[in-house]
């Protein structure tokens, strides 16, 4: 049987498993930072602990992952009739999380897996070297690799028969003497 938790965090409830991954609310901390859960509800497995309200000695230790934004959602309000119209976005603040171990009275359950933090220093330089890579190549006049061209657009089946570019006029109605 798989070993998982519940945990409580940002108001809402999560099913877990060590290697996991998940979103939640924002979390204080920066990425590569190991984290403890101590809002553990309920652990599952070969042996159940339910807590009431939480299990007592249990905690989930997390790795966060990331921190970055979720989509834009927007909020539109209309009162019809009254010229009142209102459009609003946000954008939530999230936290990805990898879980590494749960540790209670009934065991500790380690992941297999590392977490895949992301470092945005990293992939800051990694992007500067391969502007400066392409730089270098194009100023030494080699064929620099460009980023693949979007598939030709394909064209929609004609309905009916073509209608003419120029209208034929009609003859001028004048009286004749």
């Amino acid at each position: 049987m798989i070993p998982y938790a519940v945990i409580k965090t940002g108001g809402r409830q999560y099913r877990v498993s060590p290697g996991d991954s998940l979103s939640v609310e924002k979390i204080d901390g920066k990425a590569g930072d190991v984290v403890a859960l101590d809002e553990v509800l309920m652990i599952g497995g070969s042996q159940v602990l339910i807590g009431q309200p939480t299990v007592a000695g249990a905690k989930v230790s997390v790795v966060i992952e990331r921190q970055y934004r979720g989509e834009k959602i927007l909020v539109f309000k209309k009162k019809r009739r009254h010229k009142y119209r209102n459009m609003r976005g946000h954008r939530s603040e999230l936290t990805r999380l990898f879980v590494s171990e749960i540790a209670s009275s009934a065991g500790h359950f380690k992941a297999e897996t590392k977490a895949n933090v992301y470092d945005s220093d990293r992939y800051a330089a990694k992007k500067a070297a391969a502007k400066e890579e392409r730089a270098s190549a194009k100023a030494s006049g080699e064929a620099t690799v460009e980023k693949k061209a979007a598939a030709p657009k394909k064209k929609k089946p004609s309905t009916g028969a073509k209608k003419s570019a120029a209208k034929k006029k009609a003859p001028s109605k004048k009286a004749k003497k």
